[in-house]
């Protein structure tokens, strides 16, 4: 499903949208980790943008 860039905000900026890729190289310079990585982050802690951060030592 596509992202619905009308709406907008915190419930949209708390997920890690994996499917966009201006999201995903948002959040792969944001945590300075590499695509492959975030993946396998995401696939580990789910697309939580804070569990990302904690998983990674980044809150």
């Amino acid at each position: 499903m596509a992202d619905d860039k009308s709406k907008t905000g915190s419930p949209d900026r708390d997920r890690v949208n994996l499917n966009e890729d201006y999201e995903v190289q948002y959040w792969t310079k944001a945590l300075q980790i590499t695509p492959e990585k975030l993946r396998s982050v995401v696939e580990a802690v789910g697309n939580s943008a804070d569990a990302v951060r904690e998983h990674l030592g980044r809150k």
